[in-house]
């Protein structure tokens, strides 16, 4: 109110801010007294805090709390603050103060206590009364004597002087209002008291506050100067004689308060009205429809007022009485005689008759009657002496300087009246002299005392709902945030297709020139294959030979049916749908639906049938019927196999006795199923087909013709069963008859050297004729040179058989693998090939197939290593297997818990360093996650974000510290030439460098995840956020909101659009989600361009990381304490790599070798240093493109040259391939040149540190041992002193000449092997489970030729070659016993993902056992 007058305040401001000209003659001096600072602290000079803002309250009573240190009391103990209210504060409003005070000493009062409220500093602000708002600055009591009056013009100060004693507000808070509020003066002034502490009580808070609520009345009258009374304009209700109390809450734009003159009107209109009765009643304005905190609705002023005390652990009624040195009543009548009992009674009820249980507040006020009662009196005064005597500026002070005794004396004189009087204007005689009590005779009585009658009612507070008309685009907006992988995904697919289609446009551009013949006399049509199938284009053909044959649209042949001259051909005929359909049924085959565009094109194709009929005196039946009944009527292919499925059902049921109810679940119909099963008859293609290969194979043919007995060219259920008894219980000589029968071409019963010669290449066959027919030829020889058969050219059945004496074993287990046996039975006759291939065995004698370590002599003499013997030249000696007749120790058998224990023990050795590595990482993210979210949940600053959102402020914040450690450090994980260097270091003892990359991905998904929980957090922050009003938001975010009355808080889309960090953190998760769906391993197979060009999006990702934090929305940028060194770092190791990428390598020289893989030799750059199994990253220009892409060194260290075999598996590959292919005639190659990054170390390089080790490759991915092995042997021929002293190395491949260059590697190290440090076993896979006759033959051919010729008849090797996948587990079992004294076996793989599970999983396995222990290294592609 001090601030009304508008001359005031600019003066004020001009005073203390302004820099006035210095035009007076004078130099400004000193200030002569003391500045009091705005918030208490320095006021009394031995103790700077006492009465300071922020500092704690002084209590007079002990702390009331339920365990005695801060939990507040509550139910049952205390009544529900709400009920009490109602029991004890409720009444009718309309009774008069008994000592007349009016309105306008309430709302003094109110201006009195609620600063020292807000702030808790009692000398401060009662000086400083002229605002209610904490951030206007206050106005000082000041000496107009002490002022700088040169520096004021003298108009300005006459008008400062003119207001001094407006400047009083303490001498008219303590000595004119306070004794009419407590009907008796303070005592006398007898000056500062430095050891005095005014701190304020929170026993005060309650007692000044809250008495005063009771002498609130339901409204306010305004009158004028000449006393009228005028009315008040209420929105939409009329006019009323006051305004409504409950109905003008932080309302800033009133009506009736439009202008000065109006709110001088309410001034005098306060100081007429008299206040409610001094009492405990309080009106239901304040009672029921005081403003809630925040968006909610009403709430009971008087029940909150309760229950903050007890907050504060105020002290009962009767403590409080005790401690000041009061009365305490004896019984609850006592407390007040003017109080009805029936309130009394229903009090009492509430605290279960317990007067000791009265709480401070409601008993203070229903002491109270016309008067403060005694407790509430001596609360108060007590209070404001101390605040009084306890302050160094307190206006009576002379000590201080700031006033005269002239000046203290004027002070004492000056009312409220004079400050009324001044501020307004208004006619002095228009207020009584004491503005806080009413007397008669006073000027402008009241119309009437003023109750709720009259006045407008109530309107509960119109709760706006901040968030409405926003939920569906929230709700569209996460669900599109959460989509964002889905859509990376769907472009990541299209890219995907598109490469593929490139892919495979490349690959069909190197075949165009061996175009097949176009298809003569071929008709072509669409084939209908079943229903929900779609139809695909075909060509039929006619052949002269009674065959009709169906081909694709690439030429190849789809079937092929061979007609019989005795069977009848039935075609059926669509009658209806353009009649362009025919279903052409042939006995014993899968009908054959057709569909021709039009009805002629069918008419064509039956004519040339109906011709070729004729000609070769077929049967044709020609009939008409609709469309979906022919469709219906079609048995089609699907069917056929679920025929076909019944039949080898009960084929195999029959021959191995299977009981009927383990054959497998039957249709419905099972019996006519069963009926038509067994009479189908197979044809030759369905016989292959079951058998896994072609049908124009040799040995197809030679088995089809022996089993179809009757000769009309299929197989009926009788014969096949025939032909499978055989296999499945006959003996090794019933076998061997067999394939005798089958080869005995013209039936002589003989077996020429050319059948046996046609009979062995029906079984090179399935190995793509890898063998020559010169090859082949010196294999038959040396069968027959071997058994004492080189003299005769014809062998009988005991010949034969002589011949495979050494192998009845291979033949006693010899099975048929057929398919579509179904139910299992695929599983059952499969054929163990692990039986064929074993190692070394401890004791002589047979043993089970599953069981059995046995090793021919040859593997066992090379699996001893040093004793190995050199196989040059004629054939020689092999000793027979040493045996180990060595006792096994053996061991208590131990429990489950035990066995689990000591497989845990062997997991955490062979993996100790990436548990410690992911340890520690891992309790550095939680630890920063704790820290931060601590932080904000019990010590950040009271801005009042985590009272908000506690639980979005908690995730969001501490998942931040986290991904902020996080994706700092994944970059050390991609510092390639740091990592290698370092992994030469000590510090490869402790971590494990070589999982640089699988660490990586770790650390990435770990961070995707908090980065999701982030997003998640800062959702809920959004919405909370949306849902608060401006004025919580100002206190919160005080740099971005202003409270500007509205309330009405941004829409959620500001903060995610609008807002830096909204903005930054949506194109984040953007960025996250391509990156990390083209990262895949899926998708990363088909494009790594797409790859490669996402991830570096890693660029943009750091700096949006960077600005997402630079806001400073809720704190100060932290990134960069994370960030800064990994990045130096980073930067450091690329300016490396970017120092080699400048240097262009010339290619020396190229070759195309088959399986698609090209090899590049090309210069190598000067200083380049590099160990065997290390990678380098290379990029080619002149594709136009610069990814670099990464692949194994396949030369040795001690070459000069550096060479790389690339398998063309993608577009990048393949379009290497052909700039690399050489040049049409005879001009001078010239190759483009390359970019050379690297080299970088990975695991196999430390083939060396181990005293045996295991290297596995599969595919392509045998190119890193191809340079190990040759560093091996070059080493050893140096007489290099190395700890490794023996390297198996096992290469599976589908075929040998997959990689026929490696096959000249191995090749030169065996040449050069002279210390036998390398063993070499060669796994063909292509060979395996096709058919087990012809493989079990294939074995022993092999098997022949290699204890013969000692070399492989498959790669000409010494090395061992086998068919089917590696028995790893066997494998590293038989090593651990050749190998007894060796404690660490190195097992390095590179290959297909599957093949390097299962060498993981088989050294699992062996580890589990207390023996020699294989730490694997592997590496996919």
């Amino acid at each position: 109110m001090l601030c009304a007058r508008p001359e005031a305040v600019v003066l004020l401001g001009a005073l203390l801010t302004a820099s006035l000209d210095p035009a007076g003659g004078q130099d400004s001096t000193a200030l002569s007294w003391e500045v009091q600072r705005y918030d208490g602290w320095f006021n009394n000079l031995r103790h700077h805090e006492l009465g300071a803002a922020g500092f704690r309250l002084q209590r007079l009573v002990p702390a009331n709390y339920a365990d005695g240190v801060y939990q507040a009391l509550g139910e049952p103990l205390l009544p529900n603050s709400r009920r009490l209210s109602d029991a004890a504060m409720r009444g009718t409003a309309g009774q008069a103060s008994r000592r007349n005070r009016t309105v306008l000493g309430v709302f003094f009062a109110a201006l009195v206590s609620r600063p020292v409220f807000l702030v808790g500093d009692g000398p401060l602000h009662l000086s400083c009364l002229s605002s209610l708002r904490r951030d206007r600055p206050c106005l000082t009591l000041i000496s107009h004597r002490s002022l700088p009056w040169a520096r004021v013009p003298p108009k300005a100060a006459a008008l400062l002087a003119s207001l001094l004693p407006s400047l009083a507000p303490q001498n008219i808070a303590l000595y004119e209002w306070l004794p009419s509020f407590l009907q008796k003066s303070p005592p006398e002034y007898t000056g500062y008291r430095s050891f005095l502490d005014p701190s304020i009580s929170p026993e005060f808070l309650a007692a000044s506050e809250q008495f005063f609520s009771t002498m609130v009345p339901p409204g306010v009258y305004m009158r004028n100067a000449s006393c009228h009374f005028q009315m008040v304009l209420n929105q939409g209700i009329g006019n009323s004689p006051a305004l409504r109390v409950c109905n003008s809450y932080w309302i800033r734009e009133n009506a009736n308060l439009n202008s000065a003159q109006a709110v001088n009107h309410l001034l005098l209109g306060m100081a007429s009205q008299i206040s409610e009765l001094e009492d405990r009643i309080v009106v239901e304005d304040l009672r029921d429809y005081w403003p809630g905190p925040g968006k909610f609705s009403r709430t009971d002023y008087v029940a909150s007022s309760i229950q903050r005390g007890r907050d504060m652990g105020l002290p009962s009624y009767t403590q409080a009485l005790k401690a000041l040195g009061l009365e305490t009543p004896k019984n609850w009548s006592d407390i007040n005689l003017n109080v009805d009992p029936q309130v009394l009674e229903a009090t009492a009820a509430l605290y279960n008759q317990d007067l000791s249980r009265l709480e401070l507040l409601p008993g203070g006020l229903l002491e109270s009657h016309g008067d403060p009662g005694p407790l509430f009196s001596a609360i108060v005064l007590d209070q404001f002496v101390r605040l009084r005597d306890g302050d160094r500026y307190w206006f009576e002070n002379t000590k201080n300087g700031l006033f005269s005794k002239e000046e203290i004396a004027e002070i004492r004189n000056t009312t409220f009246w004079d400050v009324l009087v001044a501020v307004t204007n208004v006619d002095p005689s228009a207020l009584q002299p004491n503005v806080f009590i009413w007397h008669d005779g006073a000027p402008c009585p009241q119309p009437r005392q003023l109750t709720t009658e009259g006045l407008p009612r109530c309107v509960p507070l119109t709760v706006t709902d901040y968030f409405e008309g926003s939920g569906p685009g929230f709700g569209i907006t996460i669900v599109a945030l959460c989509c964002l992988p889905l859509v990376s995904l769907l472009i990541s697919g299209v890219v995907a297709h598109f490469r593929g289609r490139e892919r495979k446009r490349l690959q069909k551009k190197g075949k165009e020139s061996v175009k097949k013949e176009p298809a003569k006399d071929g008709l072509s049509a669409m084939e209908w294959p079943g229903p929900r199938e779609k139809s695909y284009p075909i060509t039929i053909q006619l052949l002269p030979d009674r065959r009709l044959q169906v081909l694709d649209r690439r030429l190849s042949v789809l079937r092929t049916v061979q007609l019989q001259p005795t069977q009848k051909v039935n075609l059926i005929l669509s009658s209806n749908r353009g009649r362009h359909t025919l279903l052409l049924k042939i006995p014993k085959e899968y009908d054959l639906v057709l569909l021709f565009n039009s009805e002629e094109e069918r008419g064509t194709f039956v004519q040339h049938l109906q011709d070729f009929c004729v000609q070769w005196t077929l049967g044709l039946d020609v009939t008409e019927m609709g469309e979906n009944e022919l469709f219906r009527r079609a048995v089609t292919k699907q069917q056929r196999a679920c025929i076909l499925e019944i039949f080898f059902r009960h084929l195999f049921a029959q021959v191995l006795d299977i009981d009927q109810a383990d054959a497998g679940t039957l249709p419905l119909d099972s019996s006519q199923k069963v009926r038509e099963a067994l009479t189908c008859e197979l044809s030759r293609a369905e016989f292959a087909e079951s058998l896994g290969l072609k049908p124009q194979d040799m040995f197809v043919e030679s088995m089809f013709s022996l089993a179809d007995k009757d000769g009309n060219g299929y197989l009926s259920f009788r014969e096949f069963l025939d032909i499978l008894v055989v296999f499945m219980k006959g003996s090794p000589e019933d076998k061997s008859h067999l394939m005798f029968t089958m080869y005995d071409l013209d039936g002589n019963g003989f077996l020429s050297k050319d059948e046996f010669f046609t009979m062995m290449r029906s079984f090179i066959e399935i190995s793509n004729n890898c063998l020559s027919k010169a090859q082949l030829t010196e294999v038959v020889e040396s069968m027959f040179r071997e058994s004492g058969f080189q003299d005769k050219e014809e062998l009988t059945w005991e010949d034969f058989h002589f011949m495979l004496r050494d192998h009845d074993s291979e033949l006693r287990r010899t099975q048929l693998c057929v398919r579509g046996g179904g139910g299992g039975f695929g599983d059952t006759f499969k054929p163990n090939v692990g039986c064929r291939v074993s190692f070394i065995t401890r004791t002589p004698g047979e043993r089970s197939c599953s069981q059995e370590l046995g090793l021919p002599a040859l593997e066992a003499s090379e699996l001893g290593g040093p004793g190995l013997k050199k196989r040059f030249g004629k054939k020689t000696v092999v000793p027979p297997p040493r045996l180990y007749t060595e006792a096994l120790k053996e061991k208590m058998q131990r429990g489950l818990l035990a066995q689990k224990l000591r497989q845990y023990k062997r997991f955490v050795e062979n993996y100790l360093r990436h548990i410690m590595c992911v340890a520690v990482f891992s309790a550095i993210c939680a630890g920063l996650f704790a820290e931060r979210a601590y932080y904000y949940a019990f010590a950040s600053p009271p801005s009042g974000i985590a009272e908000t959102t506690f639980v979005g402020i908690i995730l969001s914040r501490g998942t931040a510290a986290s991904i902020s450690f996080m994706f700092s450090y994944i970059l050390l994980t991609m510092c390639r030439n740091l990592i290698t260097f370092l992994r030469e270091t000590f510090l490869n003892r402790y971590i494990p460098f070589d999982a640089a990359v699988d660490f990586h991905r770790w650390i990435a998904m770990a961070a995707v995840v908090l980065a999701i929980l982030h997003s998640a957090g800062h959702a809920v922050n959004v919405f909370i956020f949306s849902v608060s009003p401006l004025s919580l938001l100002a206190c919160i975010f005080p740099n971005v909101f202003v409270n500007d009355g509205s309330q009405l808080p941004q829409k959620f889309y500001w903060w995610f659009f609008e807002t830096i960090p909204g903005m930054t953190g949506v194109l984040l998760l953007v960025v996250l989600a391509i990156m990390y769906v083209f990262a895949s391993h899926h998708f990363r197979r088909r494009s790594f361009r797409g790859f490669w060009v996402t991830h570096h999006f890693y660029i943009l990702f750091y700096v949006l990381l960077i600005i997402h934090g630079s806001f400073s929305l809720i704190q100060l940028p932290r990134f960069h304490i994370y960030f800064l060194v990994p990045a130096l770092i980073y930067g450091g190791d690329k300016l490396v790599s970017l120092s080699r990428k400048k240097v262009e390598i010339s290619v020396v020289k190229a070759d195309l070798l088959p399986s698609g893989v090209t090899h590049l030799r090309f210069q190598r750059p000067q200083g380049f240093e590099y160990k065997s199994g290390q990678w380098v990253r290379i990029a080619c220009l002149t594709l136009g493109t610069n990814e670099y892409h990464p692949f194994t060194l396949t030369s040795a260290p001690h070459e000069d040259t550096l060479s790389l075999h690339i398998r063309a598996v993608g577009p990048w590959t393949t379009r290497l391939r052909e700039i690399y292919s050489p040049p049409v005639g005879d001009g001078c190659a010239r190759y483009p040149k390359l970019y050379l990054d690297g080299p970088f170390g990975e695991g196999h390089q430390e083939w060396h540190k181990f005293e045996v080790s295991v290297l596995v490759g599969g595919g392509i991915g045998v190119t890193p041992f191809a340079s190990i092995l040759k560093d091996l042997v070059f080493k050893s021929s140096l007489g290099s002193q190395m700890l490794c002293k023996k390297i198996y190395f096992i290469w599976v491949t589908r075929t040998q000449r997959q990689f026929e260059w490696l096959a000249d590697i191995i090749r030169e190290v065996e040449e050069n092997d002279c210390q036998d440090l390398v063993s070499v076993h060669i796994y063909i896979t292509q060979l395996a489970e096709k058919f087990d006759l012809r493989t079990t033959m294939l074995y022993i051919c092999e098997r022949h030729f290699q204890k013969v010729l000692n070399r492989s008849l498959f790669t000409g090797l010494r090395s061992i070659t086998h068919f089917g996948r590696p028995p790893f587990e066997l494998f590293f079992k038989s090593l651990q016993e050749v190998h007894p004294q060796v404690r660490k076996i190195g097992v390095f793989s590179c290959g297909p993902p599957g093949m390097t599970k299962n060498v993981e999983k088989a050294c699992q396995l062996i580890n589990r056992q207390d023996q020699a222990h294989f730490m694997h290294h592997y590496e996919n592609f």
